[in-house]
Protein backbone atom coordinates (compact mmCIF):
# COMPACT_ATOMS: atom_id res chain seq x y z
CA UNK A 1 0.00 0.00 0.00
CA UNK A 2 1.30 3.75 -1.01
CA UNK A 3 2.19 5.71 1.69
CA UNK A 4 0.78 8.98 1.89
CA UNK A 5 1.06 11.80 4.12
CA UNK A 6 -0.34 14.96 2.90
CA UNK A 7 -4.42 15.33 1.26
CA UNK A 8 -5.74 18.85 -0.17
CA UNK A 9 -9.68 18.09 0.40
CA UNK A 10 -12.85 20.11 -0.64
CA UNK A 11 -15.72 19.36 1.56
CA UNK A 12 -19.28 21.07 1.83
CA UNK A 13 -21.66 20.80 4.21
CA UNK A 14 -25.88 19.93 3.48
CA UNK A 15 -27.96 22.68 2.54
CA UNK A 16 -30.95 23.22 5.11
CA UNK A 17 -33.81 21.88 3.68
CA UNK A 18 -37.15 24.36 2.64
CA UNK A 19 -40.10 25.10 4.87
CA UNK A 20 -43.77 24.11 3.22
CA UNK A 21 -46.62 26.33 2.48
CA UNK A 22 -49.49 24.19 3.32
CA UNK A 23 -53.60 24.20 4.53
CA UNK A 24 -55.22 21.85 6.18
CA UNK A 25 -57.87 20.48 3.74
CA UNK A 26 -60.49 17.82 4.96
CA UNK A 27 -64.33 17.41 4.79
CA UNK A 28 -66.43 18.95 7.88
CA UNK A 29 -63.19 21.31 9.13
CA UNK A 30 -63.94 24.90 7.17
CA UNK A 31 -60.94 26.63 8.91
CA UNK A 32 -58.35 24.23 8.60
CA UNK A 33 -55.57 27.06 8.99
CA UNK A 34 -51.86 26.39 7.84
CA UNK A 35 -49.99 23.21 8.33
CA UNK A 36 -46.88 23.49 6.36
CA UNK A 37 -43.66 21.68 7.99
CA UNK A 38 -39.92 23.07 8.85
CA UNK A 39 -37.37 21.65 6.49
CA UNK A 40 -34.69 19.59 8.34
CA UNK A 41 -31.15 20.54 9.02
CA UNK A 42 -28.08 19.82 6.87
CA UNK A 43 -25.69 17.55 7.24
CA UNK A 44 -22.22 18.37 8.83
CA UNK A 45 -18.75 17.61 7.87
CA UNK A 46 -17.04 15.45 10.63
CA UNK A 47 -13.65 14.13 11.18
CA UNK A 48 -13.09 11.25 12.65
CA UNK A 49 -9.92 9.75 14.05
CA UNK A 50 -10.44 5.50 13.44
CA UNK A 51 -7.67 2.63 14.38
CA UNK A 52 -6.54 0.69 11.11
CA UNK A 53 -5.57 3.34 9.28
CA UNK A 54 -1.82 4.23 8.99
CA UNK A 55 -2.15 6.67 6.03
CA UNK A 56 -4.01 9.21 4.18
CA UNK A 57 -4.06 6.83 1.11
CA UNK A 58 -8.30 6.97 0.12
CA UNK A 59 -7.96 10.50 0.34
CA UNK A 60 -6.10 10.19 -3.30
CA UNK A 61 -9.30 8.84 -5.13
CA UNK A 62 -11.50 11.00 -3.75
CA UNK A 63 -11.36 14.52 -2.84
CA UNK A 64 -14.52 15.73 -2.31
CA UNK A 65 -16.90 15.11 -0.01
CA UNK A 66 -20.55 16.79 0.38
CA UNK A 67 -23.17 16.24 3.00
CA UNK A 68 -26.34 15.19 2.11
CA UNK A 69 -29.05 18.27 2.00
CA UNK A 70 -32.23 18.75 4.59
CA UNK A 71 -35.04 16.81 3.76
CA UNK A 72 -38.03 19.93 2.81
CA UNK A 73 -41.07 20.04 5.17
CA UNK A 74 -44.08 18.92 3.95
CA UNK A 75 -48.20 19.23 5.08
CA UNK A 76 -50.04 18.02 7.99
CA UNK A 77 -47.03 19.81 10.15
CA UNK A 78 -44.72 17.72 8.70
CA UNK A 79 -40.96 18.48 9.12
CA UNK A 80 -38.57 16.99 6.73
CA UNK A 81 -35.20 14.95 7.93
CA UNK A 82 -32.00 15.86 8.87
CA UNK A 83 -29.08 15.16 5.87
CA UNK A 84 -26.62 12.57 6.43
CA UNK A 85 -23.37 13.75 7.75
CA UNK A 86 -20.43 13.64 5.54
CA UNK A 87 -17.75 11.66 7.83
CA UNK A 88 -14.09 12.06 7.06
CA UNK A 89 -12.16 9.25 8.34
CA UNK A 90 -8.33 9.45 9.50
CA UNK A 91 -5.65 7.78 11.19
CA UNK A 92 -4.08 9.03 14.69
CA UNK A 93 -1.71 11.78 14.74
CA UNK A 94 -3.59 13.45 11.64
CA UNK A 95 -3.84 17.67 11.64
CA UNK A 96 -6.47 19.22 9.73
CA UNK A 97 -5.18 22.95 8.42
CA UNK A 98 -7.06 25.47 6.62
CA UNK A 99 -6.58 25.95 2.55
CA UNK A 100 -3.56 28.20 3.54
CA UNK A 101 -1.87 25.39 5.40
CA UNK A 102 -0.74 27.38 8.42
CA UNK A 103 -4.39 27.64 10.75
CA UNK A 104 -4.93 24.05 12.78
CA UNK A 105 -8.47 23.31 12.94
CA UNK A 106 -7.78 20.01 14.55
CA UNK A 107 -5.74 17.89 15.97
CA UNK A 108 -6.90 14.15 15.72
CA UNK A 109 -4.90 12.43 18.25
CA UNK A 110 -7.26 9.66 20.13
CA UNK A 111 -9.51 6.98 18.40
CA UNK A 112 -12.97 7.95 18.37
CA UNK A 113 -12.13 11.77 18.78
CA UNK A 114 -14.48 13.90 16.47
CA UNK A 115 -14.34 17.66 14.80
CA UNK A 116 -17.34 19.30 12.80
CA UNK A 117 -15.85 20.75 10.07
CA UNK A 118 -18.62 22.37 8.12
CA UNK A 119 -21.78 22.69 10.04
CA UNK A 120 -25.18 22.15 7.97
CA UNK A 121 -27.67 25.07 7.31
CA UNK A 122 -30.50 25.07 9.19
CA UNK A 123 -33.73 24.43 8.08
CA UNK A 124 -36.29 27.02 6.80
CA UNK A 125 -39.76 27.67 8.72
CA UNK A 126 -43.13 26.18 7.22
CA UNK A 127 -45.72 28.37 7.21
CA UNK A 128 -47.40 27.12 10.62
CA UNK A 129 -44.44 28.74 12.05
CA UNK A 130 -45.42 32.23 11.13
CA UNK A 131 -49.32 32.13 12.42
CA UNK A 132 -50.10 34.90 14.47
CA UNK A 133 -53.77 36.81 16.12
CA UNK A 134 -53.63 39.03 13.13
CA UNK A 135 -52.27 36.56 10.61
CA UNK A 136 -54.49 33.49 10.58
CA UNK A 137 -53.22 32.24 7.32
CA UNK A 138 -49.80 32.86 6.26
CA UNK A 139 -48.79 32.07 3.04
CA UNK A 140 -44.66 32.03 3.26
CA UNK A 141 -42.04 30.42 4.24
CA UNK A 142 -38.33 30.00 4.91
CA UNK A 143 -35.96 28.33 2.21
CA UNK A 144 -32.97 26.37 3.81
CA UNK A 145 -30.09 28.00 5.25
CA UNK A 146 -27.26 27.35 3.01
CA UNK A 147 -24.63 24.91 3.65
CA UNK A 148 -20.53 25.60 4.43
CA UNK A 149 -17.61 24.87 1.98
CA UNK A 150 -13.94 24.92 2.82
CA UNK A 151 -11.23 23.75 1.56
CA UNK A 152 -8.88 21.59 3.86
CA UNK A 153 -5.78 20.19 3.93
CA UNK A 154 -4.98 16.67 5.77
CA UNK A 155 -1.63 16.34 7.22
CA UNK A 156 -0.69 12.86 9.10
CA UNK A 157 1.83 13.05 12.01
CA UNK A 158 2.75 9.47 12.59
CA UNK A 159 2.74 8.74 16.78
CA UNK A 160 5.90 6.92 17.70
CA UNK A 161 7.15 6.88 21.32
CA UNK A 162 10.85 7.15 19.23
CA UNK A 163 12.39 8.07 16.23
CA UNK A 164 15.36 7.18 14.20
CA UNK A 165 17.16 9.66 12.09
CA UNK A 166 20.42 9.95 10.60
CA UNK A 167 22.50 10.49 6.67
CA UNK A 168 20.79 8.37 4.24
CA UNK A 169 22.61 5.08 4.00
CA UNK A 170 22.95 5.39 8.26
CA UNK A 171 21.61 1.83 8.60
CA UNK A 172 18.73 3.21 9.80
CA UNK A 173 15.82 0.44 8.19
CA UNK A 174 18.38 -2.10 8.99
CA UNK A 175 18.24 -1.38 12.22
CA UNK A 176 14.23 -1.05 12.59
CA UNK A 177 13.70 -4.70 10.56
CA UNK A 178 16.60 -5.88 13.35
CA UNK A 179 14.93 -5.29 16.29
CA UNK A 180 10.90 -5.27 14.99
CA UNK A 181 8.97 -7.07 12.89
CA UNK A 182 8.58 -4.55 10.28
CA UNK A 183 10.38 -4.80 7.03
CA UNK A 184 11.54 -1.95 5.17
CA UNK A 185 13.27 -1.92 1.89
CA UNK A 186 17.08 -2.41 2.42
CA UNK A 187 19.37 -1.65 -0.34
CA UNK A 188 23.35 -0.46 -0.52
CA UNK A 189 22.18 3.13 -2.37
CA UNK A 190 21.42 6.13 -1.05
CA UNK A 191 17.41 7.26 -0.30
CA UNK A 192 16.13 3.51 0.10
CA UNK A 193 13.62 4.90 2.23
CA UNK A 194 11.13 6.99 0.39
CA UNK A 195 8.34 7.10 2.95
CA UNK A 196 8.24 6.39 7.23
CA UNK A 197 8.09 3.45 8.92
CA UNK A 198 6.76 2.13 12.31
CA UNK A 199 7.61 -1.01 14.00
CA UNK A 200 6.90 -2.08 17.08
CA UNK A 201 9.81 -3.04 19.15
CA UNK A 202 10.23 -5.54 22.45
CA UNK A 203 13.05 -5.77 24.63
CA UNK A 204 13.32 -7.27 28.04
CA UNK A 205 9.43 -8.04 28.00
CA UNK A 206 9.13 -4.03 27.30
CA UNK A 207 7.24 -2.99 24.19
CA UNK A 208 7.45 0.92 22.27
CA UNK A 209 7.07 1.86 18.55
CA UNK A 210 9.87 3.10 16.77
CA UNK A 211 9.69 5.66 13.59
CA UNK A 212 11.86 5.19 11.00
CA UNK A 213 11.86 8.51 8.58
CA UNK A 214 14.00 8.85 5.18
CA UNK A 215 17.99 9.85 5.30
CA UNK A 216 18.29 13.42 5.41
CA UNK A 217 21.34 15.54 3.32
CA UNK A 218 22.77 18.60 3.71
CA UNK A 219 20.11 21.59 2.52
CA UNK A 220 17.05 19.53 2.93
CA UNK A 221 15.07 22.52 4.70
CA UNK A 222 15.69 24.03 1.54
CA UNK A 223 14.13 20.90 -0.47
CA UNK A 224 17.31 19.40 -1.21
CA UNK A 225 16.60 15.62 -1.56
CA UNK A 226 13.75 14.30 -0.25
CA UNK A 227 13.49 17.53 1.97
CA UNK A 228 12.55 17.57 4.94
CA UNK A 229 8.26 16.92 5.23
CA UNK A 230 8.94 13.70 7.03
CA UNK A 231 10.52 15.26 9.65
CA UNK A 232 6.87 15.81 11.08
CA UNK A 233 6.62 12.42 11.39
CA UNK A 234 9.36 12.76 14.81
CA UNK A 235 7.75 15.61 16.28
CA UNK A 236 5.55 13.58 18.77
CA UNK A 237 8.53 11.02 19.51
CA UNK A 238 9.63 11.64 22.77
CA UNK A 239 13.32 10.85 22.19
CA UNK A 240 15.36 10.23 18.86
CA UNK A 241 17.59 7.44 18.03
CA UNK A 242 20.34 8.89 15.80
CA UNK A 243 22.50 6.93 13.89
CA UNK A 244 25.71 7.98 12.51
CA UNK A 245 27.55 5.62 9.85
CA UNK A 246 31.19 4.74 11.15
CA UNK A 247 32.28 3.69 7.24
CA UNK A 248 31.92 7.16 6.23
CA UNK A 249 34.62 9.79 6.19
CA UNK A 250 33.88 11.89 9.24
CA UNK A 251 31.29 11.23 11.52
CA UNK A 252 31.12 14.66 13.27
CA UNK A 253 30.31 16.11 10.29
CA UNK A 254 27.65 13.88 9.69
CA UNK A 255 26.54 14.51 12.92
CA UNK A 256 26.81 18.52 12.62
CA UNK A 257 24.54 17.97 9.18
CA UNK A 258 21.42 16.24 10.72
CA UNK A 259 21.72 18.35 13.70
CA UNK A 260 21.56 21.43 11.83
CA UNK A 261 18.81 20.37 9.58
CA UNK A 262 16.87 19.64 12.44
CA UNK A 263 17.60 23.36 13.91
CA UNK A 264 16.39 24.61 10.63
CA UNK A 265 13.64 22.54 10.79
CA UNK A 266 12.79 23.69 14.45
CA UNK A 267 9.37 22.86 16.28
CA UNK A 268 11.28 21.65 19.03
CA UNK A 269 13.32 18.73 17.22
CA UNK A 270 17.16 19.83 18.82
CA UNK A 271 15.07 19.86 22.28
CA UNK A 272 14.52 16.09 22.05
CA UNK A 273 16.04 13.77 24.12
CA UNK A 274 18.93 12.08 21.77
CA UNK A 275 20.52 8.74 22.22
CA UNK A 276 24.00 8.87 19.62
CA UNK A 277 24.98 5.58 17.96
CA UNK A 278 28.30 4.80 15.46
CA UNK A 279 26.01 2.26 13.05
CA UNK A 280 27.79 -0.62 11.11
CA UNK A 281 30.86 -0.80 13.47
CA UNK A 282 31.44 -4.63 12.19
CA UNK A 283 32.67 -3.05 8.78
CA UNK A 284 35.46 -0.99 9.93
CA UNK A 285 38.76 -1.59 11.97
CA UNK A 286 38.95 -0.77 15.26
CA UNK A 287 41.89 2.03 14.40
CA UNK A 288 39.23 3.69 12.35
CA UNK A 289 36.51 2.99 14.70
CA UNK A 290 38.45 4.76 17.46
CA UNK A 291 38.85 7.50 15.40
CA UNK A 292 35.55 8.17 13.91
CA UNK A 293 34.42 7.88 17.89
CA UNK A 294 36.13 10.85 18.77
CA UNK A 295 35.46 12.90 15.73
CA UNK A 296 32.20 12.21 17.30
CA UNK A 297 32.40 13.12 20.39
CA UNK A 298 34.47 16.56 19.70
CA UNK A 299 31.65 17.25 17.34
CA UNK A 300 28.97 17.37 20.01
CA UNK A 301 31.13 18.99 22.38
CA UNK A 302 31.25 22.01 20.31
CA UNK A 303 28.15 22.29 19.54
CA UNK A 304 27.44 23.46 23.38
CA UNK A 305 24.34 23.07 25.48
CA UNK A 306 22.04 24.06 23.30
CA UNK A 307 22.20 20.55 20.88
CA UNK A 308 20.03 19.18 23.60
CA UNK A 309 20.52 15.90 25.89
CA UNK A 310 22.33 13.07 24.52
CA UNK A 311 23.72 9.92 25.58
CA UNK A 312 26.55 7.86 24.03
CA UNK A 313 27.79 7.69 21.53
CA UNK A 314 27.21 3.80 21.51
CA UNK A 315 28.15 1.79 19.30
CA UNK A 316 26.14 -0.91 17.46
CA UNK A 317 26.16 -3.50 14.36
CA UNK A 318 22.78 -4.39 13.44
CA UNK A 319 24.41 -7.27 11.31
CA UNK A 320 26.14 -8.25 14.20
CA UNK A 321 23.71 -7.14 17.30
CA UNK A 322 26.38 -5.86 19.07
CA UNK A 323 25.00 -2.85 21.11
CA UNK A 324 21.82 -3.79 19.72
CA UNK A 325 19.82 -4.08 23.17
CA UNK A 326 21.90 -1.72 24.83
CA UNK A 327 20.29 0.93 22.74
CA UNK A 328 17.11 -0.31 23.17
CA UNK A 329 17.36 -0.18 26.87
CA UNK A 330 18.52 3.42 26.34
CA UNK A 331 15.33 4.54 24.61
CA UNK A 332 13.64 2.43 26.61
CA UNK A 333 14.69 4.38 29.91
CA UNK A 334 14.83 7.86 27.91
CA UNK A 335 11.16 7.31 26.87
CA UNK A 336 9.64 6.07 30.39
CA UNK A 337 11.71 9.28 31.25
CA UNK A 338 9.93 11.89 29.28
CA UNK A 339 6.27 10.11 30.35
CA UNK A 340 6.88 10.27 33.79
CA UNK A 341 7.67 14.22 33.04
CA UNK A 342 4.48 14.60 30.93
CA UNK A 343 2.34 13.22 34.35
CA UNK A 344 4.43 15.60 36.55
CA UNK A 345 2.50 18.73 37.98
CA UNK A 346 3.72 21.48 36.43
CA UNK A 347 4.90 22.90 40.15
CA UNK A 348 6.94 19.97 40.28
CA UNK A 349 8.99 19.31 36.78
CA UNK A 350 12.82 20.53 37.12
CA UNK A 351 13.65 24.34 36.06
CA UNK A 352 15.61 24.59 32.87
CA UNK A 353 16.63 27.55 30.10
Amino acid sequence: MKFLDQARVYVRSGDGGAGCVSFRREKFIEFGGPDGGDGGRGGDVVAECVEGLNTLIDYRYQQHFKAKTGGHGMGKNRAGGRGADAVLKAPVGTQIFEGDEETLIADLTEVGQRVVICKGGNGGFGNAHFTTSTNRAPRRANPGQPGEERTIVLRLKLIADAGLIGLPNAGKSTFLATVSAAKPKIADYPFTTLHPGLGVVRSDDREFVLADIPGLIEGAHEGHGLGDRFLGHIERCRALLHLVDATGEHAGKDYKIVRGELAAYGAGLTEKPEILALSKIDAVDSDHLKKQRERLKRAVSSAGPESGRHTGPMLISSASGAGVREALRALYETIEAQKALERAPEEARPWSP
